[in-house]
């Protein structure tokens, strides 16, 4: 069954705007929140392939799943440059495109900030990952603070709108935990640093694992 999406000024957009991340600590980033990864992979919300050089040695193939139909087509041009085999396919997080206990690990980087339904894609990440399997993710988050979080929950009235429908104000490290995963390990900061940061600034990496 196909979702695809097509946003293409979204598509466009955003390998500009995520190539100063990269270039400014997200590469970083990204190596730290796949370095748990092992064996077979499925990536969720792939975007053009960032994550695809930061796979360790330990993982054996990886199942990249992206919507979006010019932003798959970029990753799928990534995937033969990539340090492991990555398959590119097309899928929602919602219907994940893969059978019950199917993966060793999943991974989201800077995708359930924009998923339709938090809750059914968690449940469907539960489902697609073996008892032993992991979560790694690497996204950004509501704030803790009070007035930073209101902040955030006044920008979403508009930014989905113009971001591919990313949501800065999810709390997302709680919807996980609330989805049935145990955190093994979660690091906060805020990303970039700086004195008037973006609504997106607050960020998590963490490990999950099925309880």
């Amino acid at each position: 069954m196909k979702h695809e999406v097509n946003n293409p000024r979204f598509a466009r957009m955003y390998p500009r705007l995520a190539a100063w991340a990269e270039a400014n600590g997200a590469q970083e980033h990204r190596a730290e929140a796949l370095a748990p990864a092992s064996g077979q992979v499925l990536e969720i919300g792939a975007g053009h392939g960032l994550n695809f050089p930061h796979y360790p040695s330990a993982v054996s193939s990886v199942t990249a799943v992206e919507p979006e139909a010019t932003l798959r087509d970029l990753a799928e041009e990534a995937a033969h440059r990539a340090s492991v085999p990555v398959t590119v396919v097309d899928g929602i997080a919602e219907q994940l495109p893969a059978a019950d206990d199917a993966f060793d690990t999943v991974v989201c980087s800077m995708v359930l900030c924009s998923v339709r339904d938090l809750a059914a894609a968690l449940s469907e990440i539960h489902r697609v990952l073996r008892p032993d399997g992991r979560l790694c993710f690497y996204e950004h988050v509501r704030a803790r603070t009070a007035g930073f979080a209101r902040y955030q929950r006044a920008v979403d009235l508009l930014w989905p709108h113009i971001s591919g429908g990313c949501r800065v104000s999810r709390r997302t490290e709680i919807a996980i935990t609330q989805a049935g995963f145990t955190m093994k390990h979660l690091r906060r900061f805020r990303f970039p640093e700086g004195r008037n940061p973006a609504p997106t600034a607050p960020f998590v990496i963490g490990l999950a694992q099925p309880r």
